[in-house]
């Protein structure tokens, strides 16, 4: 086994992973709880069948390592795969994802900053409605929003990770603003 560290970069880690295997082990511990967290603000409630959903993602991506492009990042493809798992999943269950229930209230202040929500004293009303806002949305505008501002990734990571181009995403994410914009001011006129 070719010695690797945690500060080896993830396309030294995949090179390394197609001369050993063993050497994969690093990958997933670099991404395993990035991973578990994106699949749980997906809608997995269950620990468990995240856990199956990760097992199968990471297995998926040791299994097709030689089709990854590495001059694209390594990371958004294994986002890309992690998602494509989750939406499998729900497509045998039968079931729509449930978002959100288990995310940090700091990233509902992050999506609230982004579009400028006045911050009032009762900072758990503002959190439940931008969650309520976001479970709204379309999966396209839901699935834009939770890997810009729940899993910070950048324009050209949600690119590759949606396989959509970067004026789509931009696009996207502006439509997505004014949708929660307007499902914060329903939301408000509501429990006034």
């Amino acid at each position: 086994m070719v010695e690797h560290d945690q500060d080896s970069s993830d396309q030294d880690l995949v090179r390394a992973s197609l001369a050993d295997r063993h050497s994969f082990a690093l990958l997933v511990s670099r991404y395993e709880q990035r991973l578990r967290r994106y699949v749980m603000r997906l809608g997995m409630l269950d620990p468990e069948n995240a856990k199956d959903i990760l097992q199968e993602s990471f297995i998926k991506a040791y299994i097709n390592l030689n089709d990854y492009d590495q001059s694209l990042p390594f990371s958004a493809w294994l986002y890309r795969i992690a998602r494509n798992e989750t939406f499998s999943h729900y497509r045998r269950q039968k079931n729509r994802p449930r978002v959100l229930e288990s995310a940090d209230e700091e990233m509902f202040e992050r999506v609230a900053d982004d579009l400028n929500i006045e911050h009032e004293a009762n900072k758990t009303s503002a959190h439940a409605a931008v969650r309520a806002a976001v479970e709204s949305l379309d999966l396209k505008y839901r699935d834009i929003v939770l890997l810009r501002y729940f899993e910070d990734k950048s324009y050209a990571e949600i690119s590759d990770i949606l396989e959509l181009p970067e004026g789509t995403v931009a696009a996207y994410i502006n439509r997505a603003k004014a949708k929660l914009k307007e499902a914060l001011k329903r939301y408000d006129e509501s429990n006034q």
